[in-house]
């Protein structure tokens, strides 16, 4: 249904009638974040800013959201460690370290380690 809504939207919007296709764009973007549907989010806010409206800011989530470990491995990273030196100190492959930061990523809704550093400090 939520990728109907944004489908039409973005072809009423290419048709020029961006009025009309913002009603289907917001009742898009409203499913997708009831469903936490991230990529599907961004697109819908995406083409609602194209049909001139301002698309409401994503809600980040605190740092409670995270488990423990994501937390410890967030911290490790935004102090300015690599993957390689938090998987050391805490004893685990790089490549879990680097799975959870990119679920710490997603779950706060930032992009980048400076983004992390900036969560953090």
């Amino acid at each position: 249904m939520a990728r109907t809504e944004l489908l039409y939207g973005h072809r009423l919007r290419r048709g020029r009638k961006p009025r009309a296709a913002r009603e289907h764009l917001r009742n898009a973007l409203q499913i997708f974040e009831y469903y936490e549907a991230e990529h599907w989010t961004e697109n819908a806010r995406a083409e609602l800013r194209a049909a001139g409206e301002t698309a409401p800011a994503p809600v980040h989530k605190g740092a409670a959201d995270l488990t423990t470990q994501q937390r410890q491995i967030a911290r490790l990273a935004a102090e300015g460690a690599t993957n390689r030196e938090i998987a050391a100190r805490l004893f685990l492959s790089h490549r879990t370290v680097d799975h959870h930061l990119r679920n710490v990523f997603v779950r706060l809704g930032i992009r980048s380690r400076v983004e992390l550093a900036r969560f953090f400090g």
